[in-house]
């Protein structure tokens, strides 16, 4: 019996090193080639660095002379600053029931890992700092933010081999969690299907200390249910069955509208408490997605 637990073992780290080199092949390239510059023209330092004083010269802004400076020369001087290009990036991935779902090739929890994945990799070609945060209806796994190759590769790992201990989601939870461990400000990733409620309170607070993003996971049946006839459901996070009839063109209207009323309206409140959305699709690339949002947030910037 021993041996054969030990089989197994052997098979499931195998397989584990074997998608962990899949996805970092495919999210270091994607990184590299098509979003790493967004990544760095939207996220800026966390301040600005002191770097010289220099001469005035005209055209400088008033509030930079060195007044201290320019008593001892005898001549106007002027501070510069730099940015300051080191960041802190925390991916805060849900990992519970309903994201472990997909009526396609993909599922929303094999994309929140490229997702989480082409993240990484753009934090670490950037020098920056990334950690890792998991949770369900509690917070399952943390990993401190860390630079290196050797840590996006254990947040990969982490995230592909992790088994949630719970179904249930809380989105607040793992936002408190966010405010005790983070003590500077911080570009925080919301990886998740939003299926939940009661998170605003915490999100508020998150997004004044934090640059906070959402990234929402769709799967297709969320856009646009097929007609598949009599059809059981069951809430991957409650356990409950119901049995619908899906080839009713009223019902599945119903469902769609439904759906797509709650997003609007979860967006809309995310939006004033200044939380930026991202919406990624099981059948779309997340590359494209990300694209669009570094290039739109590039824009509002400027």
């Amino acid at each position: 019996m021993a041996d054969h637990r030990d089989d197994a073992a052997t098979q499931f780290s195998r397989e584990l090193l074997a998608r962990v080199k899949r996805l970092e092949i495919r999210t270091s390239h994607l990184a590299d080639d098509l979003f790493a510059g967004s990544y760095r023209s939207v996220f800026r330092g966390r301040g600005m660095e002191f770097s010289e004083v220099r001469r005035y010269y005209a055209g400088d802004p008033i509030n930079s002379i060195d007044w201290n400076v320019t008593a001892r020369m005898g001549y106007p001087h002027v501070k510069v600053h730099i940015d300051e290009r080191e960041l802190t990036v925390l991916l805060v991935v849900d990992a519970s029931g309903s994201v472990d779902f997909g009526s396609g090739d993909t599922s929303k929890q094999e994309l929140a890992a490229e997702v989480a994945g082409l993240l990484t990799f753009s934090a670490m070609r950037n020098n920056d700092k990334v950690g890792l945060m998991m949770f369900t209806d509690e917070v399952e796994k943390y990993i401190a933010p860390d630079k290196g190759r050797k840590q996006a590769l254990r947040i990969i790992r982490e995230m592909l081999a992790h088994k949630p201990e719970s179904p249930g989601t809380n989105i607040g939870a793992a936002l408190e969690m966010v405010s005790r461990v983070l003590h500077r400000r911080a570009i925080v990733f919301l990886i998740s299907d939003f299926h939940d409620d009661a998170y605003l309170r915490p999100m508020s607070v998150a997004a004044k200390r934090h640059d906070l993003v959402g990234v929402r996971l769709v799967d297709p049946t969320e856009r646009a249910m097929p007609p598949a006839g009599l059809v059981e459901f069951e809430d991957a996070e409650t356990g409950t069955h119901r049995l619908v009839d899906t080839s009713s063109a009223e019902f599945r209207l119903a469902f769609e509208a439904a759906l797509a009323a709650r997003r609007e309206e979860q967006d809309t409140e995310m939006t004033k408490r200044g939380v930026d959305i991202v919406r990624v699709d099981t059948d779309d690339s997340p590359v494209d997605a990300l694209v669009r949002f570094f290039e739109l947030r590039a824009r509002r910037a400027g």
